[in-house]
């Protein structure tokens, strides 16, 4: 069911949501962000974007699984958006797949987005 159709939300309020829950990761309140991100992600389960931010709220909480879920359905919508293959990476080596995670890594070392590749260079020589 298309959440956003149903209740006729906006691009614009959808944003809100968005900028609300931004300013709680900002101010270091991750729990509050999920839910925000979370019910976006139920209004509109086709943002890869919000999907991915799920990824990464979850990786910053030390939850590599969840991470990993959130970050692999990003990457269902949108396959190569380097900062959820940077953070697919990092979930990997937290979660022990270590061959995996640096074959992911490798790869964003020539990425475009120069603070990915400096990110994956700096996974790398941690992990390695």
């Amino acid at each position: 069911m298309e959440w956003a159709e149903l209740f006729d939300w906006s691009k614009e309020q959808l944003d809100d949501l968005r900028c609300i829950g931004f300013a709680y990761i900002k101010q270091g309140h991750y729990d509050i962000a999920l839910d925000f991100f979370h019910a976006l992600n139920i209004i509109n389960p086709h943002n890869a974007y919000d999907m991915q931010t799920l990824g990464a709220l979850y990786l910053q909480k030390g939850k590599a699984l969840e991470a990993l879920h959130y970050i692999d359905q990003a990457l269902k919508i949108q396959s190569q958006h380097h900062p959820s293959l940077l953070n697919r990476a990092k979930a990997l080596f937290l979660l022990g797949y270590k061959k995996q995670a640096i074959t992911q890594a490798k790869e964003l070392l020539s990425s475009v987005h120069k603070e990915v590749a400096s990110q994956a260079s700096i996974l790398l020589s941690t992990f390695i």
